[in-house]
């Protein structure tokens, strides 16, 4: 693997940011488990879809009910005993502004790459991942490395995803990107909110046509639409006769054994190559930035 910006620099790193996390799992489990508790998690773009992923984690092990928000829908008529914030910038102002409206009584955890943020005044208490930190606009290590933490913290060993990453940064992908120009990625439980960010990566790395859904609800329409030109991605173990219905519509499917965060690592770098044959760099999408800071009357 060429490493010829700054996202493929990200990418590559990610096994060595995935170990380091391990480090931090009982601050993680500390914070973000609190076990009995009722809690809610925001964020948006990205951070909305590691909430999925962490809502899916904590509940179904029993820790207690959880929800996941975007920050500008977050529920304001539901109590919750805690409420974490996920921003890499710590400047989101949909997350600061989801923080500085609650009701009081939630403890309020953020976790962010960047220190010193008006976010700091609606926070009771933060993880801060600042060694995780991106140059990218688009978003990489960060999210993956804290659903590493938040995957032991919940009792998980991911010591076999840790080394399947240090493969999957290096081998040969399973398609050739540019075959394709129709993207879709499926999932179920929490690998759902995996699927959804390899559609954003890919849209914001390539501008391309990409799209997400529950494995099962495929093909209630959205199937309608795969033809030859079309990639199918499924994350984890797909549902039964879900891959022949695909690729009866013509359409490659890719499905593997690989740890479901190894599979969305691929799809990051699917996402980069993409955009080289495009001729389009990672770092800086077009018509996106670091982090989205509304000024007054946006």
């Amino acid at each position: 693997m060429e490493l010829r910006t700054a996202t493929d620099r990200e990418i590559a790193s990610q096994p060595q940011m995935w170990a380091r996390g391990l480090e931090f799992t009982d601050r993680v489990r500390d914070l973000l488990i609190a076990p009995g508790e009722r809690v809610l998690a925001i964020g948006c773009g990205t951070s909305a879809f590691v909430s999925q992923v962490y809502a899916h984690l904590r509940e179904n092990a029993g820790f207690g009910e959880t929800d996941w928000a975007l920050a500008s829908e977050m529920p304001t008529r539901r109590r919750y005993d805690r409420v974490i914030a996920i921003t890499r910038s710590a400047t989101t102002t949909e997350v600061v502004d989801a923080l500085a409206a609650l009701a009081p009584g939630a403890r309020r955890i953020g976790v962010i790459a960047v220190p010193g943020q008006r976010i700091d005044d609606y926070l009771d208490d933060r993880i801060l991942l600042d060694w995780a930190d991106e140059t990218s606009v688009v978003q990489t290590r960060f999210p993956t490395t804290l659903i590493t933490m938040i995957r032991a913290a919940v009792g998980q060993d991911v010591s076999a995803s840790i080394a399947q990453c240090e493969a999957a940064v290096v081998d040969p992908l399973p398609v050739v990107a540019s075959d394709f120009d129709h993207l879709v990625f499926l999932g179920t439980g929490w690998t759902l909110g995996l699927a959804h960010e390899a559609a954003l990566k890919t849209r914001e790395s390539a501008q391309a046509w990409a799209e997400s859904y529950p494995a099962m609800d495929y093909r209630h329409g959205p199937i309608a639409v795969a033809g030859p030109r079309s990639l199918v991605w499924m994350f984890g173990e797909p549902p039964a006769g879900l891959v022949d219905d695909v690729r009866a519509t013509g359409a490659t499917v890719v499905t593997d054994s690989l740890d479901p965060l190894v599979q969305l690592v691929r799809a990051q770098r699917l996402g980069v190559d993409l955009a080289d044959s495009r001729g389009l760099n990672p770092d800086t999408p077009r018509a996106l930035s670091r982090s989205v800071v509304l000024t007054t009357g946006n």
